[in-house]
């Protein structure tokens, strides 16, 4: 399996959980999705190193803004396979569940685990919010909802997704997912 670094933790979980001993897994790193333009050709880099030495290679990767380019990828490299979707917070929630709602929610935030624990870093850095507080509005001025959607219960991390909604200004929602998707994904391989 070759997966989205976003992603680790939770396959981990999984691998664990349900025993699958028949899974190696490869992560990229998460802050591709800075520039999701990397992801198609990291991705075919990844599968290229795998050939020959596994039976199936599948792809834990919604399209993630890449515009299909992952997928003519996984299509030139023999018909890879992917989990559907068109990003995490999708299949976390379920792609048919998530397709019912999401044009109700144009205007929210969304965070899963890895994203609200990796908040700061991954997102008020990496857009250099800590320097320039005040571009906020800005990047989030048209959020008007913070959706947190986590993979397991965590107090800790119910408080901080509440922590970043209110610093963002944003309506706090909360709506456990657990694995949705991945997990049937994981154990079709």
């Amino acid at each position: 399996m070759i997966a989205c670094g976003a992603l680790a933790r939770e396959i981990i979980d999984l691998i664990e959980m349900n025993k699958w001993q028949h899974l190696d897994v490869t992560c990229l790193p998460a802050r591709l999705h800075h520039d999701p333009q990397l992801i198609p050709e990291a991705v075919r880099k990844k599968i290229r190193a795998a050939q020959g030495d596994y039976e199936k290679i599948y792809v834990l990767y919604g399209d993630c803004g890449t515009g299909g380019l992952l997928d003519k990828v996984l299509e030139e490299e023999g018909g890879i396979e992917r989990i559907a979707g068109p990003h995490c917070f999708s299949f976390f929630m379920g792609n048919d569940a998530f397709a019912e709602r999401s044009d109700d929610e144009i205007t929210t935030f969304y965070l899963t685990d890895y994203f609200c624990r990796h908040f700061d870093k991954f997102v008020w850095q990496a857009l250099a919010l800590d320097r320039r507080p005040d571009m906020a509005e800005f990047v989030f001025g048209n959020y008007t909802k913070l959706l947190f959607m986590p993979q397991v219960k965590d107090e800790a991390l119910e408080f901080k997704a509440q922590e970043i909604a209110d610093r963002l200004g944003l309506q706090y929602e909360y709506k456990f997912c657990g694995y949705g998707d991945l997990l049937t994904a994981m154990a079709a391989p």
